[in-house]
This record gives structure tokens, C-alpha cells and sequence, in this order.
């Protein structure tokens, strides 16, 4: 029987093999007993843990949010005025531990699972409003609500349109440039006149 306190671990090791099987060999070519070598445990345990591979991803998408809303609530917590409060919500997006391939894979494959998956499709719905909201929040501060929401739908576009782009290329994940070019981005639509 399994010392108490395991479960949580192995938990771990298993999202976190999902993501570099997911990264090295693509979600569709990916099975439990690859991810479950990959972790070091059983394919039994993982199947045990989760129930399948759907639910495993599930569960990885629920650990990267998670992740990521902890990069972005620690820079929020340090920020003292709506700028600062963009650049948190920004740079939390391009943080080096969710800016890297093999998060950017996981990402995308999340992507493709809510095309067809209700619970996918309500996470990343979770994932699209919490980023706009957190934009918003500060965006009301500098100009109006109308324009702050433009902005925000066009921050959340390029964040993601980002992602994708540099899950595609060739060249490593830069995150100084993607954060530059969506600072930029909105810092440029806040100076131009309201509409």
C-alpha cells in the first residue's frame, strides 16, 4: 500500500511528465504508459490517479492555470498603479516557467482539446476571462470603459496569437520580445486619442 502522502506527488510527477510527452511526441501520439514511464510509476497508477489520458490533460490545463495565475498574482501583489498592474498581468503571461516549449506545447494541445471538450472549452473560457478581467481592472483606471475593453480583447489576442506564433517557430521562446511588443501595444493605444 502506498505511504500516505504519495498521492499527491506522483500527482505531480504526472502532470509534469504529461507536459514533456506532450512536448516531445504531440497529444494525439501520446498514451498513459508513455506518460506514466515518463514519471516513473506505473501505467496502472496513472489510470488509477486520473481514469484516462483526457482526464490527465484536464488536469494538467487545471495545474498550468494555476501556475499561471500564481505568476501573475505575485506581480500584481507588488504593483502600485494601473501601469505596473498591466505589466504584471503581461509579464505573468511570458514568465520563464509558462514561456517555454514545452509549457507552449501543453498550451496549444489545451487549445485543440476544447475544439471537443466541454470541460477544456470551460477552462479556457475560465483562462480568456480571468486575463481580460485582470487587463480591465487596470485599463478603467486610464481611459474609458469602452476603450479599456478594446484594448484588453486586443492585449489577450496578441498574448495568445504570441503563444502560438512562438510555439510554431523554430527559434526559442523569447519572452522579453513578446513582452515588449504587447507592452507596446497597449501602452500606443492608451496614448492615441479616444474615439
Amino acid at each position: 500500500m502506498p505511504k500516505l502522502g504519495m498521492e499527491p506527488i506522483r500527482r505531480k510527477a504526472l502532470i509534469a511528465a504529461a507536459i514533456d510527452a506532450i512536448h516531445a511526441r504531440g497529444m494525439a501520439h501520446v498514451t498513459m504508459g508513455d506518460i506514466a514511464s515518463r514519471a516513473g510509476v506505473s501505467a496502472g497508477l496513472a489510470h488509477h490517479y486520473f481514469g484516462g489520458k483526457e482526464q490527465l490533460l484536464l488536469a494538467t490545463m487545471r495545474h498550468l492555470l494555476s501556475e499561471l495565475g500564481g505568476e501573475i498574482q505575485t506581480r500584481l501583489a507588488e504593483a502600485k498603479n494601473p501601469e505596473n498592474r498591466i505589466r504584471a498581468v503581461v509579464r505573468g503571461n511570458f514568465a520563464a516557467g509558462q514561456f517555454c516549449p514545452t509549457v507552449i506545447s501543453a498550451w496549444l494541445a489545451f487549445y485543440v482539446a476544447a475544439q471537443n471538450d466541454a470541460e477544456a472549452r470551460r477552462l479556457l473560457r475560465v483562462y480568456a476571462r480571468r486575463l481580460e478581467s485582470n487587463l480591465l481592472h487596470a485599463l478603467r483606471e486610464l481611459t474609458s470603459d469602452d476603450k479599456a475593453a478594446q484594448i484588453a480583447e486586443m492585449a489577450a489576442a496578441l498574448i495568445d496569437g504570441l503563444w502560438i506564433r512562438r510555439s510554431l517557430s523554430r527559434q526559442s521562446a523569447d519572452p522579453d520580445s513578446a513582452i515588449e511588443l504587447v507592452e507596446g501595444a497597449i501602452f500606443g493605444a492608451l496614448s492615441l486619442p479616444d474615439a
